[in-house]
């Protein structure tokens, strides 16, 4: 027996599943461990092995927030800037995007560049957008920056010379001088050689600034899981929702950027529908994603941090990174999202989140402030399940709210719940509406430990209706982990190309050396893609590529029109050329619905959380009692069913609660609950009390 095992470290809660050859799975869900996240990772693994021999693990997959949290936090190693003479403050400028609050703001000051101004270097030399040498590279110049780098103890160098992505022959030049005094050299030919310059410095530097803490932590959490007696291959989920090497994670940091949401998407892409709306909502925030004809929506370019960017995704806001990455939509909502009062007495809702220390007030580890999870737990939605609740200390937390705004306690909770819940429709506002797609056609996929609660409080926001609810929905991230297949992408900008293929096979050759494959093999795919746009027009659209030029531009034109809602046509051109080399799983190994199709091994779902915290075994009996539900549309309190997916039957009309080991699932008045042969629950609005 060989197992897979995928771990997704969230801001609250560490997930693990585990899944053997025959397709048994196990779950464990346990507090994420801040001070050291690896301490976490190995308490989960060694919980989901329970008995069985660790030697037998064949796979570890792994999401992480290390990257994003290093950039938001700005927590990564010190970077030297070096660049083409002349163009040295093009970094420290920067741009900034006023939005939201910081247009009325007098005081405004912009947020500090990734790279302080007196940490950016020039070397003589320059290249035209045609690849030609127009200043040949001034070997001296680079020696003096690469000695003064050394001089001030910086680490860490990123290289970022003009049009280097038309011909990287000085670039080459610079790296090999720089690195015989610096660590860590990087160079934008090698992580992402594509037009734009200031987004190509900047995803060059987050690479730089995020590298060593990424190696350094990969390399930690081999070494720990050797201890237990794992010595398989780690892989890393990477922003666009492929898997790479923990080697190549580590050269390709920024890659890796949006590795944890990623994850959750691929699972709700194998829910079963073709088209639907990815909601994952955790214990720190919220996310969404479109997913059309099974294949989610991918962005080349993303913004990490700033405000109003409902996830880094409004242009101008943020630390601008050109990879490829699941087109997401977050907000700070979660179910350890703090509620407060604002200086002028109106309830707020995050962005602030109690995380896993303190935590909500009901897991009696020291928080008081109210959250998410307390308001449920007032409300009736939830019961101790994989973590013990105090309701006592809910209640104590709700007062601090209830008092001030003249309401009761309940009331009060399902201010907190409604608010949450405008909170996460604006985060589906955003990747549907607001993209011009209509959210009706579509099915809600819920997931996080807490997305199933609210679920259906955002469908009706929109008129959707069909919510669904995996197996395993409280760890589907981890689940989805385990249905990513190893991938990489390659990017080439080259304007007047002429013939394209030479172009493409180098690229191919490139992805596939990095995972170990060739581009001939028969379990490696190949997939092109181009960006075209309009002749004299600056930016640029992604089609799937075609030999046939009439093909290409019928492509463009109807993916111009699906984003911009024109209809035009016109000569067009082409900018980048992309490749995508998938290394095909083993049959039965992975796919995006195998967390689905799983069964719980020797009949019983593994899900703990933290270490002093029982089985779920123990924790759910197997005739949940009724219990006392808030429902403002019934008047308040009402006696409600709580079921697991064993005891609910084929339907359960609401209002009503379904328990997993590790999530819940409320079943609003006027909705019904349905039981698939998948054993996901389907939520329709149906009869109700």
């Amino acid at each position: 027996m060989a197992y897979t095992i995928g771990v997704d470290v969230g801001g609250t809660f560490t997930d693990v599943v585990l899944r053997s050859t025959s397709g048994a799975i196990s779950v464990v869900k346990c507090l994420s461990t801040h001070y050291d996240p690896i301490a976490g990772i190995v308490s989960g693994v060694t919980r989901a092995l329970g008995d069985r021999d660790p030697a037998q693990v064949t796979r570890v997959v792994h999401a992480t927030t290390l990257a994003t949290n290093a950039v938001l936090e700005r927590k990564g190693v010190r970077v030297a800037y070096v660049t083409t003479h002349g163009f040295r403050a093009s970094v420290p400028l920067g741009r900034y995007a006023r939005v939201e609050e910081d247009r009325y703001d007098l005081r405004f000051s912009p947020p500090p560049p990734p790279v302080a101004a007196a940490d950016c270097f020039e070397v003589v030399e320059r290249i035209s957008a045609r690849g030609e040498v127009l200043t040949p590279l001034d070997a001296g110049s680079v020696r003096h920056v690469a000695a003064e780098i050394a001089r001030r103890g910086i680490a860490s160098a990123a290289v970022c010379l003009l049009h280097a992505y038309a011909n990287p022959d000085h670039e080459r030049q610079v790296a090999a001088i720089l690195r015989e005094s610096v660590p860590t050299v990087v160079t934008s030919s090698e992580v992402w050689p594509e037009i734009r310059e200031y987004e190509r410095a900047t995803t060059t530097i987050m690479s730089a600034y995020i590298g060593p803490l990424m190696a350094s932590y990969l390399s930690r959490l081999r070494d720990r899981l050797a201890e237990i007696g794992i010595h398989a291959p780690i892989h890393v989920m990477e922003s666009s929702g492929g898997v790479i090497s923990a080697d190549l994670a580590a050269k390709r940091a920024v890659a890796t950027i949006e590795s944890g949401p990623a994850a959750g998407v691929l699972a709700a892409a194998g829910a079963g529908f073709a088209d639907v709306i990815s909601f994952d909502m955790g214990g720190t925030t919220a996310k969404a994603c479109v997913v059309r004809g099974g294949r989610p929506e991918i962005t080349h370019e993303f913004h990490v941090g700033g405000k109003g960017s409902f996830g880094g995704r409004r242009a101008g806001t943020g630390v601008p990174i050109k990879t490829p990455a699941i087109d997401l939509a977050e907000v700070g909502a979660g179910g350890g999202s703090i509620a407060w009062l604002d200086a002028a007495g109106a309830l707020r809702v995050g962005p602030h989140s109690a995380g896993s220390s303190p935590g909500p007030a009901c897991y009696g580890l020291g928080g008081s402030e109210p959250t998410v999870t307390d308001a449920n737990l007032v409300l009736g939605y939830l019961s101790s399940a994989s973590i013990p609740l105090s309701p006592s200390l809910a209640d104590k937390a709700l007062d601090r709210l209830a008092g001030p705004l003249g309401v009761s306690r309940e009331e009060a909770a399902y201010a907190v719940h409604e608010i949450v819940s405008a909170s996460m429709a604006s985060a589906v506002h955003v990747v549907t509406v607001q993209r011009g797609i209509d959210p009706r056609g579509f099915a809600l996929v819920a997931f996080g430990g807490a997305g199933p609660m609210h679920a259906a409080r955002v469908a009706e926001r929109f008129g959707i209706s069909t919510v669904v609810a995996p197996v395993y929905c409280g760890v589907a991230s981890a689940a989805g982990l385990l249905a990513g297949e190893l991938s990489t992408d390659r990017v080439l900008s080259r304007l007047d190309a002429g013939d394209p293929e030479p172009i493409f096979a180098e690229l191919s050759a490139e992805a596939a050396a990095d995972l170990g494959v060739s581009p001939a093999d028969p379990e490696v795919s190949v997939q092109r893609s181009v960006d075209v746009r309009f002749k004299g027009q600056s930016h640029d659209l992604t089609v799937e590529w075609s030999d046939s030029p009439e093909m290409l531009a019928s492509r463009f034109f109807e993916r111009y029109r699906q984003v911009y809602g024109i209809a035009q046509q016109g000569e067009i051109e082409l900018v980048s050329y992309r490749i995508r080399v998938i290394v095909r799983a083993d049959e039965g190994s992975s796919s995006a619905g195998a967390a689905g199709r799983g069964t719980a091994e020797s009949g019983a779902t593994r899900a703990a959380a933290d270490p002093v915290s029982p089985e779920t075994s123990e924790a759910h009996p197997h005739h949940p009692a009724p219990r006392r539900a808030y429902f403002p549309e019934l008047g308040g309190y009402v006696e409600i069913p709580v079921h697991t997916r064993d005891t609910m039957g084929a339907t359960l009309p609401g209002p009503a609660v379904i328990e997993d080991a590790e999530s819940t699932i409320v079943v609003p008045p006027a909705w019904t609950a349905t039981l698939t042969e998948s054993r996901a629950v389907h939520l329709t609005p149906g009869s109700g009390r």
